[in-house]
C-alpha cells in the first residue's frame, strides 16, 4: 500500500506530460495499430514508468479519444484563424486547403490515419468523435455550397467534401517536403480538381 502511494506521489511530481502522451500514443496507434499498441509501448516512448500514463488517462481508449480530439481540436482552431475575414469563397476554400495540407505535412499530426481507429471506441466517444469532425467540416461545406450557388463548382453534395478530404489526407502517403512540389503547388492542384481552370485562383 505504502509502495502505490509513493509511486502515485512520484508521479505527481512529474511535469505534465499530457501533450507529449498524445502525440507518441498517436504516432503508434498510426504505426502499429490500436489494438497491438501496449501501454508499455507508449510509456516507453516518452520515457516514462509502464503504469505512468494512466496518471493522466482513465484507460487506453480514453487515450485514443483524448488523441483524436486533441488533432482535430488543434486543426479547427488553426483553420478558423487561417480563413477568418476572407470573404472570397474560392480564395478561403484555398486558404482551408492549404491550412489542413499544413497541419497534416508541416506539423505532428496524426490525426486524419488515426480516425480509422475509431472502431475501437465505444458508442459514446465515437458520437463525441464524430461531432467534433463535423464542426471540422463546417466551413468547408458551406464554402462549397457558396461555390456552388455562385455557379463555380458542379456540385457542393457532402461526398464532394468526403471526397475531398480522402484526396488530401492520403497526402501523408506520399508527399516528401524534400520533393519537387511546394504546398503551396501541391494546394493549388487540389483546388483546379474542383474549379474550372479559369476559376481557380491564388491566396
Amino acid at each position: 500500500m505504502a509502495r502505490g502511494r509513493k509511486a502515485r506521489n512520484t508521479a505527481l511530481l512529474e511535469p505534465n506530460r499530457r501533450e507529449e502522451l498524445l502525440r507518441a500514443a498517436a504516432r503508434l496507434f498510426v504505426a502499429k495499430g490500436f489494438d497491438a499498441t501496449t501501454t508499455r509501448d507508449i510509456a516507453d516512448a516518452v520515457g516514462m514508468r509502464s503504469g505512468s500514463p494512466f496518471y493522466h488517462f482513465r484507460s487506453k481508449q480514453d487515450l485514443l479519444k483524448a488523441a483524436m480530439a486533441d488533432g482535430l481540436e488543434t486543426g479547427y482552431r488553426r483553420l478558423l484563424a487561417a480563413s477568418d475575414g476572407i470573404d472570397d469563397a474560392e480564395r478561403r476554400l484555398r486558404v482551408l486547403i492549404r491550412t489542413h495540407l499544413s497541419n497534416l505535412l508541416e506539423g505532428d499530426c496524426q490525426t486524419p490515419m488515426l480516425l480509422y481507429e475509431s472502431r475501437s471506441l465505444d458508442a459514446t466517444a465515437r458520437a463525441e468523435i464524430a461531432a467534433i469532425t463535423d464542426r471540422y467540416q463546417k466551413p468547408w461545406q458551406a464554402t462549397l455550397d457558396e461555390l456552388a450557388a455562385a455557379g463555380k463548382l458542379k456540385s457542393s453534395a457532402p461526398p464532394v467534401r468526403l471526397l475531398l478530404f480522402g484526396m488530401l489526407n492520403w497526402s501523408v502517403q506520399w508527399y516528401r517536403a524534400d520533393g519537387s512540389l511546394s504546398l503551396d503547388q501541391l494546394s493549388d492542384c487540389a483546388l483546379a480538381m474542383l474549379l474550372a481552370p479559369s476559376q481557380a485562383t491564388q491566396a
